[in-house]
């Protein structure tokens, strides 16, 4: 079974979170949060209804880091989503599948590339650098560890920096990852908004 399919069929059982979710918050900081998110992305994600509200803010404040320090990477904007994409793949977390893709519908992304990655060791929608840096990520995801041989191939590609930046999104994605599964936090179904957005 592919992973798309795997993700329709738990979107269908839709699970509740192990938490629940935290509808009108109290404090201030934490309302005003739930107002600009539900302004960017048409609705508070799940993430910050169960799981950043609980927390103090400064928690919640390093989770948008990552996004804002993504910014600073030297690495194609697509080979980046790429990256974080196939990680969420492998570890079937359906909040960050979700929310990945809608950044690619939003960015106007080759779509057919992010439908094709469980084959991307040979769609010629791939160039060898992308397969280089997305065998690296899955051996890294999957094993907990690289072999010399998938690390020498990737770094016939990739400068030193971008070596790391392609580490940094492995293991910040992980981190995204696990919160989301650790807490049975399913898709928001940001993608079918995007698409409404863009037709209307």
């Amino acid at each position: 079974m592919l992973v798309q399919e795997v993700w329709i069929v738990m979107i269908d059982l839709h699970m509740d979170t192990f938490l629940p979710a935290v509808e009108k918050p109290k404090r201030m900081s934490m309302k005003l949060a739930y107002y600009f998110v539900r302004r960017q992305f048409g609705k508070v994600l799940t993430p910050i209804k169960v799981h950043s509200v609980r927390l103090p803010a400064a928690f919640g404040m390093f989770y948008g880091k990552i996004g804002t320090l993504d910014k600073k990477l030297t690495l194609p904007k697509e080979t980046i989503f790429l990256i974080r994409e196939q990680v969420a793949r492998i570890n079937v977390c359906l909040f960050c599948m979700d929310i990945g893709r809608a950044f690619v519908i939003q960015s106007s992304m080759n779509e057919a590339k992010f439908d094709a990655l469980d084959q991307y060791r040979t769609s010629p929608l791939f160039n060898d650098a992308e397969r280089s840096a997305l065998d690296y990520a899955t051996e890294l995801t999957r094993d907990k560890k690289v072999s010399p041989d998938t690390f020498a191939r990737m770094a016939s590609h990739y400068s030193e920096r971008e070596i790391c930046e392609i580490v940094w999104l492995v293991a910040s994605e992980h981190l995204y990852n696990i919160t989301n599964i650790g807490l049975n936090i399913h898709s928001d179904m940001l993608c079918d908004i995007n698409r409404k957005k863009r037709a209307a």
